[in-house]
């Protein structure tokens, strides 16, 4: 458990707890920070994923959830498996991928992302990977320029099955 205070708020980053957390919560989070993508035209799996997909979703990882007075503020995701179709550098084992990165959408360019984006980088480090990576759309750029900024660099382009867009495959080494 990892805890902060920002512009005089107290959060709390911790592993999301199955018998104690909402799932249905989550997901909600997820569609609401990912709502500006859907508005773009962009398919994100996080847009409409079920409540049923999301619990699912615990079985590739760990799911990290920021919250301030017993609220839900965020979530990133750490992948510990991977599946088959996946690209060739989300399976190289010094490697880890973070996904269904969000922020409540009152609560972004705060800097709360950075401090969720800061726990899976020192987690990767402290687990001996030798780099981060993820994906996003290539029509956000509003996201690669936010990752850009933290060190991600294009590595290549990449087709998910379930998307309306190609993804760009950014990692960072640590």
């Amino acid at each position: 458990m990892h805890t902060f205070t920002l512009n005089n708020i107290s959060y709390t980053i911790r592993l999301f707890n199955e018998s104690k957390d909402s799932v249905e919560e989550l997901t909600s989070l997820l569609h609401r920070a990912y709502k500006r993508l859907a508005d773009m035209g962009l398919n994100f799996v996080a847009t409409y994923q079920s409540v049923e997909f999301t619990r699912n979703y615990f079985k590739k990882g760990e799911c990290y959830i920021l919250e301030s007075n017993g609220k839900l503020a965020g979530t990133v995701f750490y992948y510990t498996t991977m599946w088959n179709d996946a690209p060739e550098i989300y399976k190289d084992p010094d490697s880890v991928l973070i996904g269904k990165f969000a922020v409540e959408p009152g609560l972004q360019k705060l800097g709360l992302g950075a401090k969720l984006m800061d726990l899976v980088e020192s987690l990767a480090r402290e687990r001996n990977k030798k780099r981060v990576v993820l994906d996003t759309s290539e029509k956000a750029l509003h996201l690669i320029d936010y990752y850009n900024k933290r060190g991600y660099e294009y590595k290549h382009h990449w087709q998910w099955p379930d998307v309306n867009y190609k993804s760009v495959i950014l990692s960072k080494e640590l």
